[in-house]
């Protein structure tokens, strides 16, 4: 497919025009997605409003070699694994798109990477290969050129000076970590920033016992000392992040769009405000799928914006049983 300027819509009927090309786009040029659509008996033809396009579970990343583009693969990003499932791999084509969609994503909600002293925490994705967050982050600190951008992997003593001093010196700071060691750091130290978003990328990893977001929430607003901890909602199967900045409440980028799905019947899209699975148009994904059906529960709300109310589980998934897909 030609270049196309998915990071310049102005309005949802841009979205929906752009979203309805990229999809017979990838009916046509994506094998694995176009087989799905066979399975399911779809006139892609049929298709003109993006309530109708059928997404594609978000299972078959794992299972099968998403692509719509025929040019050599730039790298693979690979999920966690964390629980001994197979891992879902992401073939990425072109890096530049990924590179473009999360630093003007991040741009949209809260200005240039470049204002911010980026201070990690990823101690469980910096073990492991293949991991887009680090990706991300890893850009993010190269862009920011401040002395103290960094990953902080065991060195939380240091981590926990630098964020007193950059807040003191009113430094704009973005500290982004996964729950568990941010929970570790807490419990070391106490914190009252002013200058500082704290934002958790979600997940104990298997490190801790698991926690519902109010209390996780409530135990990192207490200890850093801030009104509010921002989240960052993303996946290896997507080039496009949404972000929370406090209550659990996301809003995605003007290219990447959440809708809810009947539980019970995969192809039915529920209205704002029914809870349902969480289906996910990233446009981003032009050169993979664009289209996919998540494992996790959530709610829409009017202007786009979402909640992530938890996943199903394995046994809950309906509308997945072509997975014997060859």
């Amino acid at each position: 497919m030609k270049k196309i300027n998915i990071f310049n819509l102005h309005n949802n009927q841009e979205f929906e025009k752009m979203a309805l090309e990229i999809f017979q786009f990838q009916a046509k040029n994506n094998l694995v997605y176009k087989e799905f659509l066979t399975h399911l008996h779809i006139d892609i033809q049929s298709i003109d409003k993006v309530s109708k396009i059928p997404f594609l579970p978000i299972q078959f990343f794992k299972s099968h070699k998403v692509v719509s583009s025929k040019e050599t693969v730039q790298r693979v990003f690979l999920s966690s694994g964390t629980t001994g499932n197979e891992q879902s791999k992401h073939f990425v084509t072109d890096l530049s798109i990924y590179e473009e969609s999360f630093t003007k994503g991040f741009a949209h909600f809260y200005g240039a990477i470049e204002d911010y002293t980026v201070l990690a925490l990823l101690p469980s994705y910096l073990e492991r290969d293949g991991s887009s967050l680090i990706y991300m982050v890893n850009d993010f600190i190269r862009k920011s050129k401040k002395k103290k951008s960094g990953f902080y992997l065991n060195n939380l003593e240091e981590l926990a000076k630098n964020l007193v001093e950059l807040d003191k010196m009113n430094e704009k700071v973005l500290l982004i970590g996964v729950s568990f060691a941010l929970l570790d750091l807490v419990e070391k130290h106490k914190f009252h920033l002013n200058n500082t978003i704290v934002m958790e990328t979600g997940g104990m990893k298997g490190r801790r016992k698991e926690l519902i977001r109010e209390d996780l929430h409530k135990i990192l607003q207490e200890g850093f000392g801030v009104e509010n901890i921002h989240s960052e909602y993303g996946m290896t199967e997507l080039l496009s992040q949404a972000y929370s900045k406090g209550n659990g409440i996301f809003e995605c980028p003007p290219w990447m769009k959440i809708l809810t799905r009947d539980t019970e019947d995969a192809l039915t899209v529920l209205p704002e405000g029914k809870s349902g699975g969480i289906n996910i148009i990233d446009l981003a994904n032009v050169n993979s799928c664009s289209f996919i059906a998540t494992q996790d529960l959530g709610k829409t709300y009017e202007n786009g914006i979402f909640e992530v109310l938890g996943r199903f589980d394995n046994s809950d998934v309906r509308g997945c049983n072509l997975m014997v897909m060859s």
